[in-house]
């Protein structure tokens, strides 16, 4: 399997690294991605993928983190040859107002949800002018989300932590829908309900590590290894066998991330 999210650049890693990654392939998940959410832990998260074979990392700056968009930075790191895709990137305007309230942001709400779509197109198109897929994140704002990536006809990528919103079933034909932890939560009845809806040729793999732990280890540190959870819930809801779900989720990652099939890991 292919854990296609997952932050092991996060300090909550920090003091058993190894055990983790290693814990992870002996539970049959071969290759891992890093997600870049933070620009300044692009050395950690390359430094990550260099020391270990099956793992790899993304370039980008998450939505939250738009003060510190460089794209000469993004470019730099997009050379490495384990720099598989750019992101994680796109819009969240989830507690955008609380936070404007409480004087953590100072600009008003419009201000701040133009930004974030500047710097979503700017990596769209940073993506597009080397060929790679995008991780796209989206929490609250699926429309607009959708309507600028209705306007890049060539773009690819995957949805992060797909968030049941119907209207991004309309990009199927270009994108992935990343399933994770979510799926188990006894809560996530509109997720489960849009698991179906879902081409299967387009379901990946993601733990979002070390968040959205999958029960029943919630309220733990979340980890590339408890992916077979997350199999195992799709394999029910879709009534498909574990092995089908392994093979499926595997080829659409390497279908998706095309470098993941040129290194070949026999671990």
């Amino acid at each position: 399997m292919i854990d296609t999210h997952c932050h092991l650049d996060s300090t909550r890693f920090d003091e058993d690294l190894d055990s983790v990654i290693q814990r992870a392939f002996s539970h049959n998940v071969k290759k891992i991605i890093i997600p870049g959410a933070d620009i300044h832990t692009l050395p950690k998260a390359r430094a990550i993928a260099h020391k270990y074979e099956g793992v790899y990392f993304a370039a980008g700056v998450h939505p939250n983190d738009i003060t510190d968009f460089n794209l000469q930075t993004l470019q730099e790191y997009a050379k490495d040859e384990k720099c598989i895709a750019i992101g994680e990137c796109g819009l969240d305007y989830y507690r955008l107002a609380e936070s404007i309230e409480s004087g953590e942001v100072g600009q008003n709400l419009e201000e701040i949800k133009l930004r974030q779509k500047e710097v979503f197109i700017a990596q769209i198109e940073f993506a597009l002018s080397l060929d790679k897929p995008l991780i796209v994140h989206i929490r609250e704002a699926s429309n607009d989300s959708f309507e600028i990536l209705q306007g890049y006809e060539n773009a690819r990528g995957v949805l992060h932590c797909y968030n049941a919103d119907r209207i991004l079933l309309g990009l199927s034909q270009r994108f992935y829908y990343g399933i994770g932890g979510v799926c188990t939560f006894k809560n996530a009845r509109r997720l489960i309900e849009a698991l179906s809806l879902i081409p299967k040729e387009r379901i990946v793999l993601e733990t979002d590590a070390p968040y959205l732990t999958p029960h029943p280890h919630r309220g733990e540190r979340n980890e590339p290894y408890f992916i077979p959870l997350i199999m195992a819930k799709l394999a029910n809801v879709l009534n498909m066998s574990e092995d089908e779900v392994i093979a499926t989720s595997t080829n659409n990652a390497e279908n998706l991330f095309r470098e993941l099939k040129e290194y070949k890991c026999d671990l």
